[in-house]
C-alpha cells in the first residue's frame, strides 16, 4: 500500500514538474527557466572570479574580440527566433587554458570559450560560430534548467518528496538552497543525446541566419574528432556524438541553406 502511495506521488510530481522543449521533446522542470537563469547569475561570476585571480581571464585582447564578434553576431538572430532572451544580461569570457578544448553557456546567456580549443582546433569564424552557437542553443532550450532539476530529482530523493511539499514554497527555497553551485555543475555534465541534437539544430539555425556557413557545422566536429583520437578532448567528453553526426550535421546544413546569406550587413549585440 505504501508503495503505490509512493508511486503516485513520484508520478504526479512528475507530471506535474513537465515541460516541452522547443522541438517537442518532454522535459523534467523541477527547477524553472526563470530559477536556471538567477542560479547562473550568481555561479558565473564566481566562476570567472576563480580563473581572474588564477591570471586566466581575458588575456588576449585580438583573441576575446574575435570571440565577442561572433558571439554578437549570434545573440541577435537568437534574440529573434526567441524573445524570451532579450531579457537576459548576455556575457562571455576567455579562458586561458591551452589544454582545455571546451566552451559553455550558462542559462541566461552566461557564456566561455577557452583558448585550447582555438589553439588545437585552429577554427575558422564559421566553425568557431557553430560553436559558440551550439552552446548559446543549450541555454534557449532549457538544457541548463533541465539539468538541474535531474541533479535535484537525483539529490532530493523524489520518492520521499509529496506533491505538496513541492507547492510549498518553505520546501522549494529549501530544494533551491546551493542553486548556483547546481548551476555550474549543470555545464561540466554530459548532455542526453536528444539535447545535443536540439542543440545542433538550434545552432546551426541562428549561425546560419547570422551569416556563418552552416556545412562549417560539419567540418568542426571532423576536426573535433581529429585533435586527440586517443582521448576525447574535454569539449567531445560533455558533449557525446553518433558516429554518423558529420552526415547528420550536413544533411542539417542542406536544409540551412535558404537562411544563409554571407553578404548581408549583420548586426552585433554590444556586449557591456
Amino acid at each position: 500500500m505504501l508503495r503505490s502511495a509512493i508511486f503516485l506521488v513520484v508520478a504526479a510530481i512528475f507530471l506535474a514538474a513537465c515541460a516541452t522543449s522547443p522541438t517537442g521533446r518532454t522535459q523534467l522542470m523541477l527547477v524553472s527557466p526563470d530559477q536556471a537563469v538567477k542560479a547562473s547569475a550568481t555561479a558565473y561570476p564566481e566562476k570567472l572570479k576563480e580563473y581572474a585571480e588564477a591570471g586566466k581571464l581575458n588575456n588576449h585582447p585580438r583573441l576575446l574580440a574575435r570571440v565577442k564578434n561572433i558571439a554578437g553576431r549570434l545573440i541577435v538572430e537568437a534574440e529573434k527566433m526567441y524573445p524570451e532572451s532579450r531579457h537576459w544580461d548576455w556575457q562571455i569570457a576567455l579562458i586561458d587554458e591551452p589544454d582545455m578544448v571546451n566552451a559553455w553557456c550558462m542559462a541566461g546567456g552566461k557564456m566561455a570559450v577557452y583558448t585550447g580549443l582555438i589553439a588545437k582546433i585552429q577554427p575558422t569564424d564559421d566553425e568557431l560560430a557553430q560553436v559558440i552557437a551550439h552552446e548559446i542553443s543549450h541555454a534557449l532550450a532549457n538544457h541548463v534548467a533541465e539539468q538541474m532539476s535531474v541533479a535535484m530529482a537525483s539529490q532530493l530523493g523524489l520518492a520521499a518528496l509529496s506533491a505538496t511539499a513541492l507547492k510549498d514554497s518553505r520546501y522549494r527555497t529549501a530544494a533551491l538552497t546551493g542553486a548556483a553551485l547546481a548551476a555550474t555543475v549543470a555545464i561540466s555534465l554530459p548532455y542526453s543525446r536528444a539535447a545535443e541534437e536540439e542543440a545542433d539544430r538550434i545552432g546551426i539555425e541562428i549561425a546560419a541566419k547570422a551569416g556563418y556557413d552552416p556545412y562549417a557545422a560539419a567540418s568542426l566536429w571532423r576536426k573535433m574528432g581529429q585533435v586527440n583520437k586517443a582521448v576525447p578532448p574535454e569539449f567531445l567528453s560533455t558533449h557525446p556524438s553518433a558516429s554518423n553526426r558529420e552526415q547528420r550535421l550536413r544533411r542539417l546544413a542542406a536544409r540551412m541553406m535558404r537562411y544563409y546569406h554571407p553578404e548581408e550587413q549583420h548586426l552585433r549585440y554590444r556586449f557591456n
